[in-house]
């Protein structure tokens, strides 16, 4: 067991329980399912069952609803519920996670219900990073525009950025599967 500054390295024990609070291992917060590991696999799971709207599908096809309105019932609905909060959750994913979201959506790409541009998780996940950045960066009153300083000016500059912010450094507790620093360390290098 290693010690930093004077703690061990070990997580502390749970506090005693209250009289008349639960103690739950998760959470629903807005819609995400989080769980006392911060990993992302039961979201996964939650979304992937939610999303099972393959009969209803079937369903819709063999009452005569056309391809192209197949396509957009699942651009609307399951693909809507597996982007929902994607920048909050999906840096938690395990590869495992991602495996099975893009196992389902092979799934889903056989079936002849999904555009052939949505054929990986990690780039539908990509795009939605992408678009909520831009949204920041465009809207001033965001509330998380107050979390991206402006870079100051410098007469020589041996890289072009997408953006013009300070990077945040990264730290133990801030890191990679957070949104903001993937968003401005992303095309970095």
């Amino acid at each position: 067991m290693r010690r930093i500054r004077g703690r061990s390295q070990h997580p502390a024990p749970p506090a005693p329980p209250c009289i008349d609070i639960e103690r739950v291992d998760k959470l629903t917060i807005l819609g995400v399912l989080v769980n006392n590991n911060l990993s992302a696999t039961d979201h996964v799971s939650t979304v992937i069952a939610s999303c099972a709207l393959m009969y209803a599908l079937r369903v819709l096809r063999s009452h005569g609803l056309s391809e192209q309105s197949l396509k957009d019932v699942f651009q609307a609905t399951v693909v809507g519920k597996l982007l929902y909060c994607a920048p909050a959750w999906s840096g938690f994913c395990s590869a495992a996670d991602c495996t099975r979201l893009n196992s389902f959506l092979r799934r889903c790409d056989k079936l002849g219900f999904m555009e052939k541009h949505y054929a990986d998780i990690s780039t539908m996940l990509l795009e939605a990073d992408d678009a909520l950045f831009r949204t920041i960066l465009r809207n001033r009153s965001h509330v998380l525009h107050t979390y991206l300083s402006e870079r100051p000016e410098t007469a020589h500059s041996l890289q072009t950025r997408s953006h013009n912010k300070l990077l945040i450094p990264k730290t133990n507790d801030l890191g990679d599967p957070h949104f903001i620093i993937r968003s401005l360390y992303k095309n970095l290098y």
